[in-house]
C-alpha cells in the first residue's frame, strides 16, 4: 500500500467525527489516524479494511455522544452496555459484534500508547457466542452447479468472456480470495518449469496458487488476447483488468469481481437456490469442498487456500462428509 500521511486517511470520516462534541478532539483524531495508518494490518492494510475500521469506530463515537460519555471516560461496564446495544437495538450477528469489539480494543490500545489512558476498557469483553452450526456459513457449488455456472459465460472469444472464464475457474477450483485476485499483477503469473501458478498476497502471508494445465491455458489465452487488442502488458499490469470504454485496462476492483460473479450466478439461476444464497466467497468454499470430496488431503487443501488454522479447512471436510457419509445409512432398520 502506498505511503500517505495519517491526516490524508479517510478525511470524510474525520470530518464526521470532528463534528461531534468531543473533549480534546484534535488529540483523539490524531490517535485515530495513527491507529489506521500504523496499527491496522501491521501498516499494510487494504483501503477497504481501513474504511471498515473507520466505520466501526465512528459508530462507537456516535454512541458515546448520544450517551453523553467521552470515549476517554468510558468504563468496562459501559462497553458492555454498548455490546448490549449492538445486539438488541441493532440486531448485529455475533461475528459482526466481535469485529466491532476488536476495533475498540485496538483503538484503546492506541490511546494507551499515546498515554491518553492507562487501562483498556474494552479488554476481555467478548461477543456473544455463535449459536448456529459453523457449517451453515459454508455455501458452495456442487460439481454440476459449477459446470452450469461456467456454461453461463459466453463462448464468443470476447475479451470479457475470456477474462471471466479464467477468473471464475481460478476462484472456484483454486480458491483464492477476492482481494488476492484484485491485487495480483502480471509479475505474479509465475512459471516453475512446465508448471504455472499465481503468487498471491493474502491476509497474513504470501503463497503460490498452483494452476492446473487447463486453467493455465485459459489465463494465457486471456492475456494473449489483451496484448492483441493493444494492452501493453508489463510486470506491474493488473492480472485481471476491467473492460469497456471507461475503465478498460485498469485493475478490476473487488466490487467489480463481485459483480462479475454475481452476474453469472444470477444468469445461471444459482444465486438463490435450495434455501441458500451464493456469493463470490462461495467460490472459495467450492474449491475447498470439491477438492476434499475428490479425495485431496486436508493438509494440501489447507495449503492451497492459505488457511493458518487447519480447523478452518476441516470445516469443509465436515460439510462434505455430513452428506456423503451419513452414519445413519449403516443402520438397517425397516421403517414400514
Amino acid at each position: 500500500m502506498s505511503e500517505c500521511p495519517p491526516s490524508a486517511i479517510v478525511p470524510a470520516d474525520f470530518e464526521a467525527i470532528a463534528q461531534q462534541p468531543l473533549r480534546d478532539r484534535a488529540e483523539l483524531l490524531t490517535a485515530f489516524a495513527d491507529f489506521l495508518h500504523v496499527d491496522v494490518g501491521a501498516g499494510d492494510a487494504a483501503a477497504d479494511t481501513i474504511r471498515t475500521y473507520s466505520a466501526q469506530l465512528q459508530q462507537f463515537l456516535q454512541w458515546c455522544d448520544r450517551s453523553d460519555r467521552h470515549p476517554l471516560d468510558v468504563t468496562q461496564r459501559e462497553i458492555k452496555r454498548y455490546r448490549r446495544w449492538l445486539v438488541e437495538s441493532r440486531s448485529y450477528k455475533p461475528a459482526t459484534v466481535a469485529l466491532k469489539l476488536s476495533v475498540l480494543r485496538r483503538f484503546y490500545d492506541a490511546l494507551i500508547e499515546r498515554e491518553l489512558l492507562s487501562v483498556n476498557p474494552a479488554l476481555g469483553i467478548r461477543a456473544p457466542r455463535e449459536k448456529r452450526d459453523p457449517a451453515e456459513r459454508i455455501t458452495y457449488l456442487e460439481r454440476d452447479e459449477l459446470v452450469e455456472l461456467l456454461a453461463a459465460i459466453p463462448d464468443d472469444n470476447s475479451l470479457k468472456a475470456l477474462r471471466d472464464r479464467a477468473l471464475i475457474a481460478i476462484m472456484a477450483l483454486e480458491g483464492p480470495r477476492t482481494v488476492e485476485m484484485h491485487r495480483a499483477n502480471l509479475a505474479d503469473w509465475q512459471r516453475q518449469g512446465r508448471r504455472c501458478g499465481i503468487r498471491v498476497e493474502g491476509k497474513r502471508s504470501i503463497r503460490i496458487v498452483p494452476l492446473t494445465d487447463d486453467i493455465a491455458a485459459l489465463l494465457q489465452h486471456y492475456l494473449t488476447s489483451r496484448e492483441a487488442q493493444g494492452d501493453r502488458l508489463v510486470a506491474s499490469s493488473p492480472l485481471f483488468a476491467a473492460v469497456g470504454n471507461r475503465a478498460g485496462g485498469k485493475r478490476l476492483t473487488r466490487r467489480g469481481i463481485r459483480q462479475v460473479v454475481d452476474g453469472y450466478l444470477q444468469q445461471a439461476g444459482l444465486k438463490h437456490r435450495d434455501g441458500r444464497t451464493l456469493s463470490t466467497h462461495s467460490l472459495r468454499h467450492t474449491a475447498g469442498t470439491l477438492s476434499l470430496q475428490a479425495g485431496a488431503d486436508l493438509r494440501q487443501v489447507q495449503d492451497l487456500l492459505g488457511h493458518a488454522d487447519p480447523r478452518t479447512t476441516a470445516t469443509y471436510a465436515h460439510v462434505a462428509d455430513r452428506w456423503q457419509n451419513n452414519p445413519a445409512r449403516h443402520v438397517d432398520v425397516p421403517l414400514r
